[in-house]
């Protein structure tokens, strides 16, 4: 049975034309079906206009789009009746199986906070991006929503990044590390010295304390910290990969034609792992059923491979594994 994927069609800097792209290509390449929300008339005159089939999508009309200045909070007041929250409101619904959007992130994380509900036992949704590393890639919990943390919270975050890259990255026991300034045991504020005896006692696969210089080396699959921290680390990284991709042009614009022929491959895939658009978008994990955040400036490949992650997401039943894992921590935790 195909899997029914809700796109906010209006959500991101690109929309609604590089959401159809994305759609289209979904539908052809992934037999899934969309349900686009947003302007009914707008959505038919930009596919019209740019030779988009709608096949096998349909439309959730309403003409209102959040605001990415609005306050997150007012998706669940004055923005009930926008792209985004229709889309919430229909996953909760069921009316589909997962939810994909481009627009404001704190948006997102509110309205599924409210809308579609969390998870039980969870106590924090966390925006978890998938990063490449030498040794393949880690997810990063929690990447910016929840700026002060508990050490029971760290726990949870570590039990549902694990869930997530053993069924949708196919990694088998990923091992977890804990971020911090140093790798010793008694390292770290009260927040991570408190968090490590909890993790080593979770039953997860835990590796103890990683710096920040060590992220790059992939020694470890899952890695948690508050989302202040995380936020720092994810934009540092971001701003890395653009920095070393840029010095990689320059690097071979002066070796000539030979030279550079040679490295092209090499230079094309290290390209490739950098870039976000590979990924899709970052799973909102804690939510009951399957939300990817998509990068605001998603272009068409972008789209497609957040609608892959969130139909593999869906298809593989995460959720009910992240259920699974938060049943197994201590109750105490």
């Amino acid at each position: 049975m195909a899997m029914r994927i809700i796109v906010d069609a209006f959500g991101g800097d690109n929309a609604p034309l590089e959401v159809l792209k994305g759609c289209e290509r979904a539908v052809k390449e992934l037999g899934v079906k969309i349900i686009l929300t947003g302007s009914s008339s707008k959505i038919k005159e930009c596919a019209a206009s740019n030779g988009i089939s709608l096949n096998n999508m349909t439309i959730e009309h309403t003409d209102e789009v959040f605001d990415i200045h609005e306050e997150p909070k007012e998706i669940i007041k004055s923005g009930k009746n926008t792209s985004m929250a229709v889309g919430l409101r229909l996953l909760s619904e069921g009316a589909g199986d997962a939810f994909v959007s481009a627009g404001s992130t704190g948006a997102l994380v509110m309205g599924a906070s409210f809308i579609v509900k969390r998870i039980k036992g969870i106590k924090r949704i966390a925006p978890s991006p998938v990063l490449p590393a030498d040794k393949g890639s880690f997810i990063l919990l929690d990447a910016g929503a929840n700026t002060e943390c508990r050490p029971e919270m760290l726990v949870q975050f570590a039990a549902m990044g694990s869930a997530y890259m053993e069924k949708v990255m196919g990694i088998k026991k990923p091992r977890v590390g804990l971020l911090n300034i140093g790798a010793e045991e008694t390292k770290g504020r009260e927040l991570e010295l408190q968090a490590y005896p909890l993790l080593k006692a979770s039953g997860l696969n835990f590796i103890g304390n990683i710096e920040a210089r060590d992220l790059p080396k992939g020694e470890c699959q899952v890695v948690v910290t508050d989302g202040f921290t995380g936020n720092i680390a994810l934009k540092l990284y971001e701003g890395m990969g653009s920095f070393f991709s840029k010095k990689v042009r320059w690097i071979f614009s002066g070796t000539g034609k030979i030279g550079a022929l040679f490295s092209l491959g090499k230079i094309k895939k290290f390209r490739k792992q950098m870039d976000y658009k590979e990924v899709g978008g970052s799973a909102l994990l804690g939510v009951r059923k399957p939300v990817i955040k998509a990068h605001g400036s998603s272009d068409g490949t972008a789209f497609f491979n957040a609608v892959r992650q969130a139909e593999k997401f869906a298809r593989e039943n995460v959720t009910g594994v992240i259920e699974n894992y938060a049943s197994r921590i201590p109750k105490e935790q």
